[in-house]
């Protein structure tokens, strides 16, 4: 079973691109993940909400971000934009407070107009270098 802490990085300034609750999104992505076992939202200032499924972590990352796509497109939001999912599996022991444990994905979900600039400028390629590749991951939607 993989199980994904996730956060939401709204890039995008637009009122038909509206900040989501994380009430909403546990029920819609449960409705938009064939595959979610379990959907949580969470009381956390970063993480959102806990998702599980027994897909591995890549394909995961790829039915959640088309789930999301989906679910804006379901409340009738605008889906112009590319919807990243930027993983890490937690290696080491997490501190007590955070909910993200030991072998579970902490998947930042960011939703921008330019996918490439926001990777660029978090220094995404360097982030990953110092990581395992089989424990970070990137995945892009990107609208029809």
């Amino acid at each position: 079973m993989t199980t994904f802490l996730v956060s939401h990085n709204l890039q995008v300034a637009s009122e038909s691109c509206p900040p989501w609750d994380g009430l909403q999104l546990a029920s819609g992505l449960e409705r938009f993940c064939p595959t979610v076992t379990s959907a949580e939202a969470l009381s956390h200032p970063h993480w959102r909400l806990r998702l599980e499924s027994p897909l591995d972590a890549p394909r995961f990352a790829e039915e959640l971000v088309a789930g999301w796509a989906s679910l804006r497109s379901d409340y009738g939001h605008g889906v112009n934009h590319g919807i990243l999912a930027l993983g890490g599996r937690k290696d080491t022991p997490a501190a007590s407070s955070s909910p993200l444990g030991l072998g579970a994905w902490g998947v930042d979900v960011v939703e921008t107009p330019d996918p490439d600039a926001f990777l660029e400028g978090i220094q995404w390629e360097q982030l990953k270098a110092g990581r395992p590749a089989d424990g970070v991951f990137e995945v892009l939607y990107k609208p029809q």
